[in-house]
């Protein structure tokens, strides 16, 4: 929405479309800036409404906090709620574990109040920011998040981490303030920077992570199964002496040994030669495809890679990232993956002894 009022205007119509003719909707009064937006009463129920502009993972944790107290100002049955203009699914998830209602302007809601229920799900966003959005997570920026997620306990000087980020001081600069301001990440006295929250870090980024922009080339190769695939895919490209990295089902089996998988994926700096094809026996085909050759839309991929049963994977961070955009059992394998290799003090190493 272009203004807070104009936001304020149109959650008073949704919520007269959903609430019977009865129900009364009033603006709050302010006595301060942190004042509800709308009280609505209904029977029983009193919603206190807090109408906001942004729905970052990290603002909301705070959001839902001060929506508890004012709701509690209202009295002690009264339902906090939030209203931002689209929910996403780590928003979703931090409210319902906070236990705080919510509704979005796109028509999306998850309501519950004594004697009422309010649940509305597939609305599209109709807040899409046109042109390029400024995001931490753009592919460039998502170096530094990639960074503080490959060592979360570690704090970090910010002249440090642009210097292993391969970035400029100023953007880095930016990109930290940005986490800073959703409350991602935290300044100690010292100025050394700390991740506050790496679970919440991690769903923020794959909630906005797209698999489909890197540039994937779809083939089959000949091969007994997936770990024969991978296994042949990593010993022609080492005795090519090009840089690879495997990444969706393959790593995440190589790190884990769980579930079978087909399809082997494998980022490359670069779209293999001919000749480097015809070793693997590689023909692009989209129909039935076992391989994807992906020529990553930022270095940044590799960061962190390491060595898995003579196969060089990237970092367990990407793998769950890329795991989202991949078919057969990836959701169960990201699970899994994150279960074991993401207990944030596990996985802290930039290079690991294979199994």
């Amino acid at each position: 929405m272009r203004s807070v009022g104009q936001s304020k205007v149109r959650a008073r119509q949704l919520l007269t479309g959903w609430l019977p003719e009865n129900a009364r909707i009033e603006s709050a009064s302010r006595n301060s800036d942190r004042g509800a937006d709308l009280i609505v009463r209904i029977g029983r129920s009193t919603l206190v409404v807090e109408v906001r502009r942004l729905a970052d993972p990290g603002g909301l944790r705070h959001v839902a906090a001060q929506a508890r107290a004012n709701a509690a100002r209202a009295g002690k049955l009264a339902v906090p709620v939030i209203a931002v203009p689209f929910m996403g699914e780590v928003g979703k998830r931090l409210l319902r574990d906070a236990g705080i209602s919510w509704f979005d302007l796109s028509g999306n809601a998850d309501i519950a109040a004594p004697g009422l229920r309010i649940y509305v799900e597939g609305k599209p966003n109709l807040f899409k920011r046109r042109g390029r959005p400024t995001t931490v997570f753009s592919p460039k920026s998502s170096r530094v998040v990639r960074r503080l997620l490959i060592e979360p306990e570690r704090a970090f000087q910010q002249r440090e981490l642009a210097r292993e980020c391969g970035l400029d001081e100023g953007f880095t600069s930016r990109i930290v303030k940005k986490l800073e301001m959703d409350r991602l990440l935290k300044r100690d006295d010292a100025g050394l920077l700390h991740v506050t929250d790496p679970e919440l870090l991690l769903e923020s980024w794959r909630e906005s992570y797209d698999f489909s922009k890197h540039h994937v080339i779809q083939g089959h190769a000949t091969a007994r199964d997936g770990s024969d695939t991978v296994a042949r895919i990593a010993e022609v490209f080492r005795k090519s002496k090009l840089d690879y990295a495997a990444t969706g089902l393959a790593a995440a089996w190589l790190w884990t040994e769980f579930a079978t998988f087909r399809l082997v994926t494998v980022f490359v700096p670069e779209e293999p030669k001919a000749t480097v094809l015809n070793q693997l026996g590689f023909r692009p085909e989209a129909r039935g495809a076992n391989v994807w050759l992906v020529v990553p839309n930022d270095e940044g991929v590799f960061a962190g890679a390491v060595e898995r049963h003579g196969v060089t994977c990237v970092h367990p961070v990407q793998i769950y990232l890329d795991l989202k955009g991949h078919p057969e059992r990836s959701a169960d394998a990201a699970t899994e993956l994150r279960h074991r290799t993401l207990g944030w003090g596990q996985v802290n190493e930039t290079k690991a002894k294979s199994r």
